[in-house]
């Protein structure tokens, strides 16, 4: 009888789990909290459906990390479908920040456009609007792009030492990536206080601030996964045969580097114009 319930494959068949439904359910209860928010009736139900949806990933993801370090589930061939549904969850990533660049170049190429089909003269016909103060993209914006680029060499000496089996300068690797990662966010946030422009009123200040914004949450969820790596990297977790969730983060990583490249490309240089910056 237990020879014909014997495993004699390499998939991974998950036992049954309360946490699809718990996440869906907090998803509900979020967006329902959030439009009762946006009518002024309190963030209440809002936090709720949040702590439930932070509360499922803690949760769902140590499942999974207890299946791959201690259960022995996460053999060869599920981990190359972890990898696939990680590329195609960064694909899906990129079709999100192709939505801000084309808002962003769709305003800015014709400039003529938006002031005609808009009910006000948002641009003055000209990119960047009348009365825009930008950026200088070689001060702050190239410091930044210096730390993060220096972080994705971090990372990549991390996971290097990892495959040598260097437990040292794993930790180490990361220490240095998760610090230039909290450096940019603080650089960041003094930018934004900085800024000559708000987010509303103007076209420019909501596609500059939704682009980078959204780039900057990814940069602090990236850290936190990088955090976790490190927090189980001293628990003993990961082999140099064996380490997927480290992978994912260093990918992910990689992703914010290179979004960053087109933002600053783009928005910074290329969108600050040929006016007078400070």
């Amino acid at each position: 009888m237990a020879d014909a319930h014997a495993k004699n494959h390499d998939y991974h068949l998950v036992d049954p789990s309360p946490w699809p439904f718990v996440g869906a359910l907090s998803g509900l209860v979020a967006a329902t909290g959030m439009v009762m928010f946006m009518h002024d009736m309190g963030p209440w139900v809002l936090i709720v459906g949040m702590l439930g949806i932070f509360y499922t990933m803690i949760s769902w993801w140590r499942d999974v990390i207890n299946e791959a370090e201690h259960g022995g589930y996460h053999t060869p061939v599920v981990q190359l479908h972890l990898r696939y549904g990680m590329i195609l969850f960064i694909a899906s990533e990129v079709m999100f920040f192709v939505a801000w660049f084309w808002a962003y170049f769709d305003v800015a190429l014709w400039p003529d456009a938006a002031a005609q089909y808009s009910r006000v003269e948002v641009t003055g016909g000209v990119w960047p609007p009348v009365g825009i103060e930008t950026f200088d993209p070689w001060h702050l914006p190239l410091l930044n792009t210096l730390i993060l680029l220096t972080s994705g060499t971090t990372v990549t000496w991390a996971h290097h030492a990892l495959l040598q089996g260097d437990r040292n300068g794993v930790k180490w690797g990361l220490i240095c990536t998760i610090a230039l990662g909290v450096l940019f966010t603080m650089v960041q946030i003094f930018e934004y206080t900085h800024a000559e422009f708000a987010f509303s009123g103007h076209i420019y200040g909501a596609t500059f601030f939704m682009a980078t914004g959204f780039h900057g949450a990814h940069v602090l969820i990236g850290t936190i996964f990088l955090i976790v790596c490190l927090l189980r990297v001293y628990a003993g977790h990961f082999k140099p045969n064996h380490h997927f969730g480290f992978e994912a983060a260093a990918w992910y990583w990689h992703f914010v580097d290179v979004v960053w490249l087109f933002l600053f490309a783009a928005i910074y240089v290329w969108g600050a114009g040929t006016h007078e910056v400070y």
